[in-house]
């Protein structure tokens, strides 16, 4: 094996781009929502997508959407998606899921944490720290409820 043909084959894994797709802030009962004196209990949702693009691009989404609610008044709801264009090539097949689900929205939450808690600022609220996620921890979730949702291969046969 020549070296050039080495090189060719060489896993890629490279951050092409990382940007805020798409960004939203509703403050649906403003201005009385501002007179709250009640601590608000903060609802939190997070998903992450991939989809590829072309010769070995990849698309990876996390979407974190934030509700703050008092008394079942909706104070402010958040929803951002981050987003990153992700160059993986020579990485073999049973690996692509885990850096699908598991690497690049490790790479792209810490954008998405920054991006809510500045929406969440600028709407004249205080800022939301959203904890760790351990997308590891969801991806092997995801696996296991897969499996358990799975038909037995002797159902199959009936």
């Amino acid at each position: 094996m020549s070296q050039d043909q080495t090189q060719d084959n060489t896993p890629v894994f490279m951050i092409e781009k990382l940007y805020l797709k798409d960004a939203s802030l509703e403050l649906p009962n403003a201005p009385q929502g501002f007179l709250q004196r009640e601590t608000p209990e903060i609802s939190v949702q997070l998903g992450n997508d991939s989809t590829p693009l072309e010769n070995g691009l990849f698309q990876t989404t996390v979407t974190v959407t934030v509700t703050a609610s008092v008394q079942e008044k909706t104070l402010f709801l958040v929803e951002v998606v981050q987003a990153g264009i992700f160059r993986i090539m020579h990485i073999p097949a049973q690996d692509m899921p885990f850096l699908l689900n598991v690497t690049c929205p490790n790479i792209l939450f810490p954008y998405a944490r920054e991006a809510v808690s500045d929406l969440v600022t600028r709407g004249g609220f205080p800022p939301v720290v959203l904890n760790p996620v351990s997308f590891e921890g969801l991806y092997q979730q995801r696996l296991q409820q897969a499996e358990a949702n799975a038909v037995p291969s002797s159902e199959l046969a009936q």
